[in-house]
């Protein structure tokens, strides 16, 4: 839901902005915040004529990471896709000129559905629940069958080698993350444990998946879907900041990791934030969810197995492009789990490296960024699976 406006922006040059370069877009503007989300400050934009728009730009100030918060290539990627039977909101037009609103912005149709924020999808029924997930399991499909070459992305991402571009990103976005100090406590955010082990394990080439190169979204999952108001199906997807052309698998263990991190998750104690006078809280790790546990599954929520048929039969289809058709992810999806969850554990140190810096969009910015060292530890129990798996040990 948007809300209170947590980090202004100058709204009367954003309205001449529009005024001059999207007159589609009826000024004046009412502007509210969207409260959910952890990287890029997301706006909703209500126009003269009453109709809803959505603005997404770069956090202020000088940033971390250059690759996090890629609100160009977002744009690139959606306006890319509208003509696909991937569902993706309209773009209208993307900004790079700081000078407007204080960082490089586009504006793209609101869709209205609904977005849920939990993968159980709660408050539908148990057939409506299934329907939602095989929909969104099929979206993922009809992205990842794409020809880069035939939809204009060929020069989106490199075609192959994408794990090794990945192991480098994230390790030089933890090694600058680790450097960023509070502001106030002058605590340095620290490298996330278990660290090298990790490292020296993904870069192992023996152990990795075949190379692939689709265009991915690279940050699937339920919450980044909206769905039709009243019909189980997914009308759009959201939040591209991370989309390039690379493995499938990377999407794919991305939206099961309920189904990794529950059956193994143990409660972990959240500290309060600096200058709080809040308790610690103990509660089970994000995306761990009692909805997805073997032995309790909510009415609704097919099975891990059943998620990967769906997958594997819509990928197989004589439209989908040479680099997936006739894929069969089982054969890599503990090795793309361990690697999610390593993904994951560097973008919670850098939501901590943001709130570090004050440079955070979200007000629950500092408890993610304190599950950073749970989420490598995870990492490192999945990775001894997928060694034990080779008949190894693990010895790294």
């Amino acid at each position: 839901m948007a809300g209170t406006v947590r980090q202004p922006i100058d709204l009367k040059a954003l309205e001449k902005y529009i005024d001059q370069n999207v007159p589609e877009i009826k000024t004046p503007l009412i502007l509210k915040q969207f409260g959910f989300g952890q990287s890029n400050p997301t706006y909703q934009l209500t126009a003269r004529d009453s109709r809803k728009y959505v603005l997404r730009k770069k956090p202020p100030g000088k940033l971390i990471s250059k690759t996090a918060h890629n609100v160009e290539r977002e744009y690139r990627v959606i306006h890319a896709l509208e003509n696909t039977d991937v569902p993706v909101p309209k773009a209208y037009c993307i900004c790079t000129n700081d000078s407007i609103i204080g960082s490089a912005f586009y504006i793209m149709e609101f869709l209205d559905g609904r977005i849920f924020e939990e993968p159980e999808i709660p408050g539908v029924s148990a057939e409506e629940r299934r329907e939602m997930w095989h929909s969104a399991v099929l979206t993922l499909a009809k992205l990842h069958r794409l020809d880069p070459k035939k939809v204009g992305l060929e020069k989106f991402g490199k075609s192959s080698g994408f794990y090794d571009r990945q192991i480098a990103t994230f390790t030089g976005l933890e090694e600058k993350q680790a450097e960023a100090v509070d502001v106030d406590t002058k605590q340095p955010v620290g490298n996330l444990p278990r660290k090298q082990h990790l490292l020296e394990f993904f870069k192992k080439a023996e152990y990795r998946p075949k190379d692939r190169g689709v265009p991915i979204h690279g940050d699937f999952k339920i919450d980044n879907l909206v769905f039709h108001k009243t019909e189980p199906r997914v009308i759009g997807i959201l939040d591209w900041e991370m989309s390039t052309i690379g493995h499938p698998l990377s999407d794919l263990s991305n939206l099961l990791v309920p189904y990794t991190i529950t059956p193994i998750a143990s409660p972990i104690t959240i500290l309060p934030a600096p200058n709080s006078n809040n308790a610690p809280i103990t509660r089970l790790p994000r995306n761990a969810y009692s909805a997805f546990s073997p032995s309790s599954r909510l009415a609704g929520i097919p099975p891990k197995e059943e998620v990967l048929a769906w997958y594997t039969t819509a990928v197989a289809s004589e439209t989908a492009g040479p680099q997936i058709r006739g894929w069969n992810p089982q054969q890599d999806i503990q090795w793309g789990a361990a690697f999610a969850m390593f993904r994951d554990a560097v973008i919670y140190q850098g939501i901590a490296a943001r709130y570090a810096a004050r440079q955070a969009s979200s007000a629950q910015a500092w408890e993610v960024g304190q599950e950073r060292g749970n989420c490598a530890e995870v990492c490192w129990g999945l990775v001894q699976t997928v060694l034990e798996g080779r008949g190894e040990r693990a010895k790294l």
